[in-house]
């Protein structure tokens, strides 16, 4: 299973927060969301891939007043077992180290270090 996460704070702007072993990430989450729209909800299967893209389940905002947005590329195993935002939120979302890391760091001045 490769997870890359990106997402924001309340201060800090647009960031990828897990890269799935990638040292750019930016390539491979591009390709996963290239004809996925624009939508606050998406869960776009491309291969063995899925793109996900929620708002923030407890409607966390940032300092502008916007809904923090998750976006995911899941792969491996646990993409199969997504086919909705719901499975997304079920699956992903539930993690140990998902939404427990995000209360942990939302709040913080600056962003975390991304990580595999």
């Amino acid at each position: 299973m490769s997870l890359i996460w990106a997402t924001r704070g309340r201060s800090w702007g647009f960031r990828f927060l897990l890269t799935a072993g990638f040292e750019d990430p930016l390539p491979e989450y591009d390709a996963a969301f290239a004809g996925a729209g624009d939508g606050p909800e998406i869960c776009h299967r491309v291969g063995a891939r899925v793109a996900l893209r929620f708002p923030d389940p407890l409607g966390r905002k940032d300092r502008a007043g916007r809904v923090i947005p998750h976006e995911f590329v899941v792969s491996g195993s646990l993409a199969e077992g997504i086919e909705s935002v719901e499975d997304g939120l079920r699956v992903i979302w539930s993690r140990p180290g998902v939404a427990d890391e995000f209360a942990r760091i939302w709040e913080s001045p600056e962003p975390p270090a991304a990580h595999g």
